[in-house]
Order: structure tokens, then sequence, then C-alpha cells
């Protein structure tokens, strides 16, 4: 029994997190013997939708829990998510995360930054999976290493952040450092951003923000599961916006279309 991906056979004894590794050393083995080249991935543009005969893909960044990753699992399989993730790549072989990616079948990429000698040789091995998969968007989701997003991906990462951005965010501020700053600064709103991702902490346009109120007794605990709420609503539906090719930037701003294209 065989498992097919694209045009790459993998044997059924493969286990889901070799397949990409497989796919790709078969391919360009098959390629050699044929003396031609190996495709080349189409790039996607902001804005413009696949054909309705293909799926929208996306590769997902991961380095701890999953939770993110899980909750796009769910979105997709109700049917509220018209997307495919066509590749999961983890900076930890430990990530609980992986587990979610597994049992849906989805390839899965470790890329440990440990094995690289600088941050861009790091960077290029995760985004030449993302190619080798024809990922069309990458979404960073819990991922906490720094990246270099090269050129040809410029507007095509997106990150979500667990406070209103421009307040709370930049380097040093991840997780429950944000809550905390929140609660100790005593603001009365606190929330979630949706951006495209740049070379700068917490930096890119922003495409869709929701806000949740700071109770009285909240503590960061219940603050963040306050805005993992709104996390979990705002982060696929601004993907939805992205594969129905209805954004579009105008310099930094982010303007979304009333109807898919």
């Amino acid at each position: 029994m065989v498992e097919t991906v694209g045009i790459v056979v993998v044997p059924a004894a493969v286990k889901p997190a070799a397949v990409r590794e497989w796919v790709v050393v078969q391919a360009s083995r098959l390629h050699s013997a044929a003396g031609t080249a190996a495709p080349q991935t189409t790039k996607c543009v902001l804005g413009q939708p696949p054909m309705p005969s293909q799926s929208f893909r996306i590769a997902v960044l991961i380095s701890g829990g999953g939770t993110t990753l899980r909750n796009f699992i769910e979105k997709i399989r109700a049917g509220r998510l018209p997307v495919e993730i066509a590749l999961v790549v983890s900076s930890s072989p430990a990530a609980r995360g992986i587990r979610f990616a597994e049992e849906a079948g989805i390839p899965v990429a470790i890329v440990e930054p440990k094995a690289f000698s600088c941050q861009d040789d790091f960077s290029r091995a995760i985004f030449d999976r993302c190619r080798d998969a024809g990922a069309q968007l990458v979404a960073m989701a819990g991922f906490l290493k720094r990246i270099t997003i090269p050129d040809d991906f410029g507007n095509r990462v997106v990150n979500i952040h667990p406070g209103l951005i421009p307040a709370f965010c930049g380097q040093g501020f991840y997780g429950h450092r944000v809550h905390e700053a929140v609660l100790a600064y005593g603001v009365k709103l606190s929330g979630c951003t949706v951006h495209f991702a740049d070379n700068q902490y917490d930096h890119g346009p922003v495409i869709l923000q929701k806000a949740v109120p700071v109770l009285e007794d909240d503590m960061p605990d219940t603050l963040a599961a306050r805005v993992f709420e709104a996390e979990c609503e705002a982060y696929p539906e601004a993907i939805r916006w992205i594969a129905e090719g209805r954004v579009t930037l105008d310099g930094r701003r982010v303007r979304i279309a009333s109807e898919p294209k």
C-alpha cells in the first residue's frame, strides 16, 4: 500500500514526520535520472487566490505545544478555513505540537537552529522546505525563533501577537510576558494582532485585531486564556481572507475586500 504525495509515491512505511524529507530526496533522484530540472514552485501573489481546482497551501511554523496549529486543523475540518496545511516545521523535535500534525497526516520537518552556524542559514533551511511543499503562505504559530524572511516570501509570512500592536510588543514581549506587562500598566483593553511578519519584531502591517477586556481580578493566566479565545477566531479569519484573495497592501495599510475574488 502506498500514499501518493504530488507526483511522488511514498511507501506507507514512511512515517508522516519523514514524508517531506523522503519526497525531496526521491524527487531529486527522479529528475536526475531523467536528466531534467526539478519543477519550480509558483509564487503566490498577495491578493491572488489559486485557481478553483487548486487548494491554497500553507506551511505552519511551531516551537512548542501547537495549540494554534490544532485550532487551524479544527477550523479546516469544520469548513471554516479553506486551506491545506502542506507542511509543519518545528524548531524542536520535542515540540508537543508535532503530535497534532502527525495525527492529521501532515508532513513534518524538524529544523533545529543549533544545527546551523547562523540565523540566515537556519532561515534558509526553513524556507527551502516551505518552497518544496508549495506553500503559498507561511503562518508562524508559537514559533519562538528569530528568522530572516527571504525576498520571495515578503508579505507571505503571517504571525499573531497576544497584544494590541503597537502596544506591548517588540523584542522580549511574547507569551505571558505580554500579559504581565498589560496588567502592570493597568490598561483596560488587551487583545491580539494578526500581522504580516518582516525582519523586525512585531513590525509588519496589521491585518486584523480583536480586543478583549482586562478585568479587575485578572491574573496573567486568566487574561491569557481570554486573549487566546480571540486568537482562535482572528488568526483563521485573517488567513481565510488571504486565501480568498481579499487582502491588498497600500503602504502599511492592509485593505480587506468585502467579497472574495
